[in-house]
């Protein structure tokens, strides 16, 4: 599942992310709006943040922060943080510098 454009592995949360588990909506897409509204609603199901409160937002970064990023490891990152919004290739963008990505030789 992706969050704030950062894909994060959840399949140690396979009891909430996994099929048939409560929070399996968001898993296998940037659910970011869903997150920030504790949603699961199908509209939420999305990266767009427009419109949402600034209790929403704070709470986004809270859990993005305080759940995800120490609990589940990222493996990568949607085209929205990698790429500009004219689809060009985001030159301060390195994988190297984001929050807890390893690069492993495969990649």
């Amino acid at each position: 599942m992706a969050v704030k454009g950062a894909v994060f592995d959840v399949s140690a949360g396979k009891e909430f992310y996994g099929k048939g588990a409560p929070y399996n909506a968001l898993a296998g897409k940037d659910s970011t709006r869903a997150v920030a509204k504790m949603s699961l609603e199908p509209e939420d199901l999305i990266s767009d943040t427009t419109g949402l409160t600034e209790e929403q937002l704070k709470s986004l970064d809270d859990i993005f922060e305080n759940v995800y990023k120490k609990k589940y490891p990222i493996v990568g990152y949607t085209a929205q943080r990698i790429l500009n919004d004219d689809g060009s290739p985001n030159s301060g963008f390195k994988p190297e510098d984001q929050p807890h990505f390893k690069i492993k030789d495969e990649f």
